[in-house]
This record gives C-alpha cells, structure tokens and sequence, in this order.
C-alpha cells in the first residue's frame, strides 16, 4: 500500500481547477483518457481506483499539524515570524478566508471525496467477487474525508455518488452540517456490515475502523447513547483491539501498525518530494516540519521547529506519568543526558520562531539507516496512528458519562488508559458526573497530545473560547470557506459567520 500509487486515476476538484488556453490550440484525440467507456471494466481495475483513494490519506498529515496549532497545545514556531504565514495566523486565530494551507486543507480532503466518488459513479458496472468489500471500503474513505471537512468548514457542498464536475459549484448548495453527518452515518453502517474485521492488506480499512469513526461521528454531535453502544460493541467484540502495554514503543518504527492502531496512514521514504509539490510526497511531511532545528544527535533527524509544545502542556502531565517523555522531547535535558554521543560531541541544535525548548516527540523525525529521495526533511516514513484503540476507550468513556448512561462503565475505560499510562491503579479516578466528564477531557488531552484532536475536542465540548487564545465564539468554531471557492460559486455559497 505504501509504494502501490495508481497514476493513471487523476482527481479533479472542481472547485479549484485551472485552466489554459491558446489562439492556435489544435483539437486532437487524447492518447489515453479515462470514463465510463474504457474503465471499471475488471476488479484490478477498481482496486488501482481505490488505491487511488487511499493514496490522498498521506495528505492528511496537513490536517494533523495544523489542527495541533490551533489548539493551545503548540505554538506555530517555524523559522520566523512570517515562516508559512497560515500557520502563523491560524496560531493567532487571525486567519482569513485568504489562507494557502487552509485551503489545502479543502483542496486535498475534496480530492479525496471526488476519488471515492468515481468508484461509486460506476459501482454498478462490473460485477466480481469481493466487490462489497471494495465498495465498503471505499465509503469508509468517502465518509473519513467528509468527517474531515465538516469538522473543519461545516457544512459543505455534496453530490451523492457522483463526482464534481465543471458548473457544479454555481448550481449545488452547501448541504448542512446535519446532512453532512448523515451521509457519513449511512457511508459508516455500510462499511461495518461489509468490511472485513480484518484487513487484507496492511494499511487498508477494516470493520473495526469503522466501528470506531462511527462512535466518533456520534460524539462529535452528542449523540451519546448511539456513540455508547457502537463503541462498546468494537470494545467487547472477540479478536478487537488492545492497549499496546509499553507505550513507549506506540510511535516508532516497531510500533507500526500494531494491536492499538485502528486506522494507520501508511508513509514511506521510497519516492521524495519538494516544496513545490507537499502533496506528491509519500512521505510524512508533518514530521519533517515538527523536527527540532540544526539537530545533529543520536535517535533524531532535524527539521523546521513546527508545532511547538508549551511549557504549560508539558507541565500538564504528573510527573510519574510514562506518556510525558515519550510524547514531549524536553530538548535541553536530552542533550544533557547526551553529552557524547559521537566522537566526544554532545548533541547540538538551532532555536526557531517562539522556541519553548519542547518537541513533538510522537512525529519527530528518526534517524534512518538509508537516504531517502528528494528533500529528507519531507519524506520521512513515520506512520500517523489516525485512530488509536486509546482514543475508542475514552470517547467510549464520555459517551457513557455524559450521556448519563453508566458512569462505572465510563470509569473503567478512563482508568484502563491511567493504568497503562503509570504502571499502575494507585492514580486511578474515582468520581461520577461532571467531575468525572472533566477528568475524561483532561486524559484525552494528555493520551492524545501532539495527535491533532485537541482543536476539535474543544470546540464540540464548548470549551475553546476559555482554553485557546484569541479564539472568538461563534466565529472560530469553524474555518473560513477559501476566498476561491466562494469566488467561483458566483454567490452560491456563503461564508462561514465572521469571515
């Protein structure tokens, strides 16, 4: 899945394509186009499309970094102040309807609908065994984009199975976050009762993820008893998922795709990429960015000082919690504890924009044994854990909590993420109601710092307006619609409020 990239199946979103033209351009018959006509003929036909659609989850690493920056997790750091200026304002909850990442964001996660799109255009054409997987699969990656982009922009424009195309964004209205949802509930049931539990290939979707997307879904609009019960069914199911014991091991190279990784995007350092073109890496370029800066040391590569933790994050954990260390590198007591590692040089680094002297540990760049192509800093292999069997336990526990359904319950699965984090039941919680909801919120913040949830975790609890500077209610809660997209639907389409 890694290296298996199909060129052939080209994504076009409609809303931000670009045309050229000439006086003496010559009409002529296209070497090798691809419709309805000449494709979707044969199943390896519909698993190069659906590679095709997988391929667009390594673009998400965009989403992860920049959704860590706006919460109060990390600061922007960078190089400078005006180093990738959308992070920079995005960071400072100054960011416009004019910002080049952000619409990235659109761009890539439309590209990703539109891909899965084709598929179901023509779902009907071929018959073969096993397509209901194939189909399952590939509404499992329509509704993980569509999760994407409503959590981002809300409510947004949607064509049932059908691809976008020329004239749509003038004639097709944004649907509403509720329609939004329903789509991916409905994309969602299907996948669970036609995936498999178990993935056919390493990488690929399984029933269990979309058990835990689902209960995910619910959650995000306080449907609590339905996230509860489809949440506690991936939980108690036979041959599920576990807590990987030593989490020290979660995110390196070993750890990959292991018991805990419910939905794993699958990077690799085989083909490079460059600033012109992020999105052509297979790398993970998120971890090249949130490297520390000028690092010359054992266990790391460096990078551009990207997605600062603060000091007050760090400080966020007990000190006799495992998880502090492993996901924060506190760079000056490392290169104290490494004051000769090579040739009787000690570990040396630069300091970037707003240095707090802490990293991202979970997505810092490893060393590697062989070079990879293209910039190093932009093709490292490192898999991102999208969702983690830790994540299911502790929306498994709010659901059950806030949704005044079983508090022990909830309990249970609190206290099961606690005791992996120290070792044992001495720092278990013991409380019921909103104290206990405010000790679930504290431990995902804790369990999945550095992962991107944080921004997201806030705003639907309505909490983002006390914890995140600058952040302004009933405008923030959401991002701005590109200045392009709205431009291009000819007044269709309004902005989101406060733009």
């Amino acid at each position: 899945m890694k290296n298996n990239i199909f060129k052939a199946v080209t994504a076009i979103v409609v809303f931000t394509t670009f045309f050229s033209c000439s006086d003496d351009f010559i009409e002529r018959k296209p070497a090798y186009s691809i419709d309805s006509e000449n494709y979707f003929n044969s199943k390896e036909e519909y698993d190069f499309a659906l590679i095709a659609v997988y391929d667009i989850l390594q673009s998400t690493y965009v989403n992860v970094l920049l959704g860590e920056i706006a919460s109060d997790n990390t600061l922007a750091g960078g190089e400078s102040q005006t180093d990738v200026i959308g992070f920079q304002q995005v960071d400072d909850m100054i960011h416009t309807p004019v910002n080049s990442n952000l619409r990235d964001v659109w761009n890539w996660m439309f590209a990703g609908v539109n891909r899965a799109n084709f598929i179901l255009e023509f779902k009907d054409k071929t018959d073969f065994e096993g397509k209901e997987q194939v189909i399952a699969e590939t509404r499992f990656l329509r509704a993980y984009f569509h999760f994407e982009l409503v959590k981002w922009f809300g409510g947004i424009p949607m064509k049932g199975d059908a691809r976008f195309k020329l004239g749509d964004e003038k004639s097709i209205p944004r649907s509403t976050k509720e329609e939004v949802y329903a789509s991916i509930e409905a994309d969602l049931l299907y996948a669970i009762d036609n995936l498999s539990p178990t993935a056919a290939q390493t990488g690929r979707v399984t029933k269990g993820a979309a058990q835990a997307l689902l209960g995910k879904a619910y959650l995000y609009q306080d449907k609590f008893a339905e996230s509860a019960a489809v949440l506690e069914n991936l939980i108690t199911q036979t041959g599920g998922y576990s807590l990987v014991q030593d989490y020290t091991k979660i995110f390196e190279m070993e750890g990959e795709n292991g018991v805990e990784s419910l939905l794993e995007v699958q990077y690799t350092d085989v083909e490079g990429a460059g600033f012109g073109c992020l999105q052509c890496s297979e790398g993970n370029v998120a971890v090249g960015f949130m490297g520390v800066r000028n690092f010359d040391g054992p266990l790391f590569s460096s990078g551009y000082s990207f997605n600062i933790p603060t000091a007050e994050t760090y400080n966020a954990f007990d000190a006799a919690d495992k998880r502090r260390d492993v996901a924060i590198l506190d760079i000056a007591a490392f290169a104290a504890a490494n004051t000769s590692w090579s040739n009787g040089n000690g570990v040396t680094f630069g300091q970037g924009n707003e240095d707090t002297g802490y990293f991202n540990r979970k997505y810092l760049p490893r060393k590697r044994s062989a070079e990879a192509q293209g910039d190093l800093n932009l093709t490292n292999p490192n898999n991102y854990r999208a969702i983690r069997y830790a994540d299911v336990l502790l929306m498994a526990a709010e659901a059950f909590n806030r949704g005044n359904i079983d508090d022990a319950k909830a309990l249970g699965y609190l206290n099961q993420v606690r005791r992996r984090a120290f070792g044992d039941t001495n720092h278990d919680i013991n409380a019921t109601g909103s104290t206990l909801t405010t000790f679930i919120w504290q431990e995902r913040r804790l369990e999945l710092v550095g992962e991107g949830h944080r921004f997201f975790d806030l705003v639907r609890t309505g909490r983002a307006a006390i914890e995140i500077d600058g952040f302004t209610a009933n405008k923030n809660e959401v991002f701005p619609i590109p200045f392009e997209e709205i431009q291009f639907s000819n007044g269709l389409w309004q902005q989101n409020p406060g733009y």
